[in-house]
């Protein structure tokens, strides 16, 4: 055989089984993302000078976490959750502003949407620093009608922002890292809201949306843009030294559908996500202690999987795949 038609052979060998190899690795990684979902953040400290920036209160808090689920979900560390479902719980749970920075809580919220971690945080330090003379554009906005004046100043304005984030294990409401994010900005012949555009109207700021390219264009924009990404950065930084959450899921079929879409008994609150493949079993007897009546175990024998689409706290829906048709009350497992 041609020596060079070998080598080709064996390069193109050695180019599939690297690209197996490759498959794997990146199908391996993204089933070891830790799942995760940011809270608002409370920023009850500093709203006095949030309400003196903007001129009329703002939920920072929200924006920060916004943009601090933008940085984590654009690294692609984690698997962030959307946020939708965050909101769903919180009105179902009638969980208050009061609550965003209690570990309790966000961990019973973690729990019921199956995450192995829920971010919580802080904000201590939100506008201009101590030494210099600037006050927000949002208070003289009704006059200037303008981001771009944004602000009173006698040379430079200086914008400081300190965060700190909070990663809660949602089983035992254990903080399990605890990282700091700063930011700080400076610019001659501006205010803390120079340079970004036109001011939302009369309220100065009532639809201030923080993640949007006026806001950061900004000093207090670059600066909290700075924060966040430290933030985000130190939190992806503990990425690896999270513990491994192994959920143990045994429940039963629920409903069966001829289409071979399945309802189980077990939810969220179980541990059960969109995207897990469950088995299907059908209970076959109980092997019991002879001399007590205590039943050993339970033989099943496999009939399929259910992949499940839908998930709510108490019950899954999922697709059915096997070769025999399931029943209600079959068994249904993690294993």
């Amino acid at each position: 055989m041609n020596v060079g038609l070998m080598n080709i052979r064996h390069m193109s060998r050695s180019i599939s089984a690297l690209a197996v190899l490759l498959a794997f690795a990146c199908g391996l990684q993204a089933q070891q993302k830790k799942r995760v979902a940011v809270m608002n953040f409370d920023y009850a400290t500093v709203m006095s000078s949030v309400q003196a920036v903007f001129g009329t209160n703002q939920d920072i808090g929200k924006g920060i976490a916004d943009m601090l689920v933008d940085r984590l979900v654009n690294d692609g560390v984690y698997s962030v959750i959307e946020r939708k479902q965050i909101d769903k719980i919180l009105a179902e749970q009638n969980f208050s502003n009061s609550d965003r920075a209690d570990p309790a809580t966000a961990a019973k919220i973690g729990h019921i949407l199956g995450l192995d971690a829920i971010i919580i945080g802080s904000i201590t330090q939100f506008g201009r620093d101590d030494k210099s003379t600037n006050i927000g554009g949002g208070a003289i906005g009704n006059v200037t009608g303008r981001f771009g004046v944004g602000g009173v100043h006698k040379s430079q304005a200086t914008a400081v922002v300190q965060v700190t984030g909070r990663m809660i294990d949602t089983n035992t409401a254990e903080i399990l890292a605890s990282c700091p994010g700063m930011g700080q900005s400076s610019r001659s012949g501006t205010g803390l809201l120079g340079g970004g555009g036109s001011v939302y109207g009369p309220e100065a700021g009532a639809g201030i949306n923080m993640t949007s390219s006026n806001f950061g264009a900004t000093i207090l924009g670059e600066a909290t843009n700075k924060a966040v990404t430290q933030l985000a950065q130190g939190l992806e930084a503990k990425a690896a030294s999270m513990p491994t959450v192994v959920v143990s899921i045994y429940g039963m079929v629920a409903d069966a559908s001829p289409d071979g879409t399945l309802i189980v008994n077990v939810g969220s609150t179980a541990g059960v996500k969109v995207g897990d493949v469950l088995n299907v079993k059908r209970h076959v007897r109980d092997v019991k202690d002879p001399s007590t009546g205590k039943v050993l175990r339970s033989v099943d024998d496999p009939i399929g999987t259910v992949t499940i689409t839908e998930v709510d706290a108490d019950s899954s829906t999922g697709t059915y795949s096997g070769n025999g048709a399931p029943h209600v009350k079959d068994v249904v497992t993690s294993r």
